[in-house]
Order: C-alpha cells, then sequence, then structure tokens
C-alpha cells in the first residue's frame, strides 16, 4: 500500500485537498506501541514514511500551508524542501537550523553572511560542508584554506572554483589536500603538473582525466599497466592525434572502445576501431560533430559497421538518412528507423524486409503512429523489446497499451502511460509485479474517485 500512496503523492493530477490527506498521513506523530511493534517494524515504517514524504517534497505544486505542514515533520524534511525550491533564505534561521542553511548554500540560494557565520562554526562537520559550497566569499575561501582540520581543507581544495586559492592548496604540506587540489578541474594546469614528481601522491588517474596538461605527460600516463587508466586517457579530449594513434593498438578492447568515444579522433581510426569492434551503443562524439560531406563518406563504406555510426544521427539530411534506411544490412535499418521523420510507409518497409531484427527500433521512432504501434504488439513472432518502446511511446493507443501489460519489462512503463484506459490503471493498483502499482498510482489517468479512496476521504463512499 506505502506504494501506492508514494505514487499517489507524485501524481500531477492529485487534487490539493487529497494531497492535503496525504501530508496529513505522513506528518502524523504515531501513538507509543506498548511493545506491540519491534524495533525492526518501526524501523520499516519509518522508512516507509520517509519514502512518502520524500514524494510528497517532489512535487512542484506545494502551497506554502502545504509546505509549512511538511517543514513541521524533522529536519530532514525540511532540508529536503530547501533542497527542492519550496523555501528561500527568508524562510530559515541559520543558527536555529544550520542544515538547512547549508543545504541553501549548496543550491546557490544561501546568503553570505551565513557562509561566513559557518566558517567560524566550532563543529569542523558544518565547516566540511560548507567548503564543498559554490560562491563562497573569498573570506570564507581563504578562513577554511587555514582550518585547522585537514579534511575541511580537503574539501575547499576538492571543490573551491578560485583557480588562485586551488593553486595555493597544490603547495599545502598534507598530501590528501594536495591531491585533492590536483583533481579540482579549476586548479590550473601547471600547478598541477607540478605534482608529477610528488613522491607522497599517485595521481596517474588524475592526469588521465584532466584535459588541460602537456602531451609529454599524457604520453608517461599511457604507458600505465592498468587498462582503466589507459581507457580513461583515451576519451580525454586533451590527448593530442600522435597518441591518439598509438592507443588506437592498445591490446585491450576496454582501450580502444574509449577511444572511439574521443572527439577529435581522426576518421580512419574511428573506422578501423569500427570494423575491429564493431558494436557501439550511442552516438559517438566525432559523427555528432561531423560535417555532412563526412557522414557521406562514412555512409559509403563498404563496411556496415561504419555505416551505423552513421545512422545513429537523428539529424542527418533526408537523402543521407533515407539511403540508410533502405540499406541492404539489417542493423544499419535498425541503428537508422528511430530517425525522425521517416514516413509510415518507409517504417512499415523496414518491417516487411527485415522483420524481428528492426521491430523494436521501428516502434521507438517519435513519428510511429498509434495504428502502426497496434500492428507492432500484434506481430507474430512476438518481440519483447517492442513492448518497451511501445509502452513508453507518446503516440501509443489504449489498445496498443493493454497488449504492452502482458510483457514483464513493459509493464510498469505501460502502467504510467496517460492513455492507458482509466478503468485499466486503476485495476493495476494491486498488481503484484515490483513498481507497477506506484506507477498506475502516479498516472494522472487514474479515476478521481480512486484516488480519494486510496487517501481515505471520508467523502467518497467506501466499498463494504
Amino acid at each position: 500500500m506505502n506504494d501506492v500512496l508514494c505514487g499517489l503523492a507524485a501524481n500531477p493530477a492529485l487534487p490539493p485537498g487529497l494531497v492535503d490527506r496525504l501530508i496529513a498521513r505522513a506528518v502524523a506523530k504515531p501513538g507509543p506501541s506498548e511493545g506491540l511493534v519491534d524495533d525492526g517494524a518501526e524501523e520499516l515504517l519509518d522508512e516507509l514514511v520517509d519514502q512518502l514524504v520524500g514524494a510528497l517534497t517532489g512535487r512542484a505544486d506545494l502551497g506554502r500551508a502545504q509546505v509549512a505542514a511538511l517543514a513541521a515533520r524533522d529536519e530532514d524534511t525540511v532540508v529536503l524542501l530547501a533542497r527542492r525550491g519550496h523555501l528561500t533564505a527568508a524562510d530559515v534561521d541559520p543558527a536555529a537550523r544550520p542544515s538547512v542553511a547549508l543545504a541553501l548554500l549548496d543550491e546557490g540560494r544561501g546568503l553570505p553572511e551565513w557562509a561566513r557565520l559557518f566558517a567560524a562554526h566550532p563543529s569542523p562537520g558544518i565547516r566540511w560542508k560548507l567548503a564543498s559550497c559554490p560562491g563562497l566569499p573569498p573570506d570564507v575561501v581563504a578562513a577554511l584554506a587555514a582550518d585547522p582540520d585537514v579534511e575541511v581543507v580537503s574539501e575547499l581544495a576538492l571543490w573551491t572554483t578560485e583557480p588562485a586559492e586551488a593553486a595555493r592548496l597544490t603547495r599545502h604540506p598534507h598530501p590528501e589536500v594536495r591531491r585533492a587540489a590536483a583533481a579540482n578541474p579549476a586548479t590550473p594546469a601547471p600547478a598541477v603538473t607540478a605534482l608529477a614528481e610528488d613522491p607522497e601522491l599517485a595521481l596517474t588517474w588524475v592526469f588521465a582525466e584532466r584535459t588541460d596538461l602537456p602531451q609529454p605527460l599524457y604520453a608517461r600516463t599511457a604507458a600505465d599497466p592498468r587498462p582503466g587508466v589507459r581507457a580513461t586517457l583515451a576519451r580525454n579530449p586533451g590527448i593530442g592525434p600522435e597518441l591518439i594513434r598509438v592507443l588506437a593498438t592498445d591490446p585491450e578492447d576496454q582501450v580502444r572502445r574509449s577511444l572511439a568515444q574521443h572527439p577529435g579522433v581522426p576518421l580512419d581510426v574511428l573506422a578501423d576501431l569500427a570494423t575491429t569492434l564493431r558494436t557501439w551503443p550511442s552516438l559517438l562524439p566525432r559523427i555528432a560533430a561531423a560535417p555532412p560531406s563526412e557522414l557521406a563518406e562514412l555512409a559509403a563504406s563498404p563496411h556496415a559497421s561504419v555505416r551505423i555510426l552513421v545512422a545513429q544521427r537523428r539529424d542527418l539530411p533526408a537523402e543521407l538518412r533515407d539511403a540508410l534506411a533502405g540499406d541492404p544490412d539489417a542493423a544499419v535499418v535498425r541503428a537508422v528507423a528511430p530517425h525522425p521523420g521517416l514516413s509510415e510507409d518507409r517504417l512499415r518497409s523496414m518491417v516487411s524486409l527485415h522483420g524481428v531484427q528492426v521491430l523494436a527500433a521501428v516502434a521507438a521512432n517519435p513519428d510511429a503512429s498509434g495504428t502502426l504501434l497496434e500492428h507492432l504488439t500484434r506481430h507474430q513472432p512476438p518481440v519483447r523489446k517492442v513492448f518497451k518502446e511501445v509502452a513508453r511511446h507518446p503516440n501509443a493507443t489504449g489498445p496498443a497499451l493493454l497488449a504492452c501489460l502482458a510483457d514483464r519489462t513493459a509493464r510498469p512503463l505501460a502502467a504510467a502511460h496517460p492513455a492507458l484506459p482509466p478503468a485499466a490503471v486503476a485495476a493495476l493498483l494491486s498488481d503484484e509485479h515490483p513498481g507497477v502499482a506506484e506507477e498506475a498510482a502516479a498516472n494522472p489517468a487514474l479515476p478521481r474517485t480512486v484516488m480519494a479512496e486510496l487517501v481515505g476521504d471520508p467523502t467518497v463512499p467506501q466499498p463494504s
């Protein structure tokens, strides 16, 4: 039942009066259990109420009275309300509620005087939290940099956006602070490079991630025996063409796959990688930035794995898109099938020619009509991935969504779809599949009378 209430709490169509009733349930103080409930059960009850409160604080339409009612529950709830934009600096007393004030500072909506107050706070934990907040006044940054607690200084070194302060912290006597400063993107490259010979630090991972270091330092990093370090370096946009070609010969697939993610990888290198590694889960940066002439060159490749790279673009010129849609290789057609602008006749032709190999990709096309989606759900043999794509498609019809309910993985998605018939949505509230009941309760198509029954509205007749 708690899953249902959490879903209902997030339902955008829930009327304000029912939101009030849910809030009352969430903030109600339970009476003494008198030994009838063990500690484990009480902890579980607290956890369930926390979930309900989390769903309620996530609503964008809370009124001031509703926010105040939730804020009366506990400090954690007030922090959630602050982080989710329901409280402003004018609502918070930093001395009485430092955790809430710190949450607003962390969100960039606090006041500079709060930062000065907390920089001198006797609790190292408060100062540590402050050190990661953005936009701190210079005098607060200086105070935290001189803090007697090394954990506080390390946190500042990791998060400060002041390059001069970050550079100074690379010369701090404690290695933990120097290591944190080296990992900070705001630290100037020369200050990081100066730490390469520091005997107390092992910064290879940091060097692999930084995009602004000298090429010789990257070359040293490329010799690291750990494939994970080399893979991180391979996708780093800061490495130059010479090192790219060195990494293209790395014996580890993991490294070469990462290299394909490099935005500046030469086309010939990328084509070689595509023919040896074959599959790519998403559009590569180099392809995303390629001009039409390069796209046409790659689309003319004799290797289907290279043509697939182009087919993953979703803004292709119409002629190139349609040419790939008619490719003889099913894998290329599958990659281009979700491209917007393909006609319904073209999509149906794909299904006729390639069948189950392209069905799910056609279902993912944003222009697929409700009629086509219904047709895909009736295909024999059925394809499970089709039901997931249809269940999340904005054009899905009631009949198509009802068909999706038969699939275990598509069922929660269909339960959340606003085009699912209201009676079917209500029936799913008692579903035993994980997540289905909660998604149905959050569906704006859920009848309001059912919403009222769920929160126990006394004005609605209850079933006997």
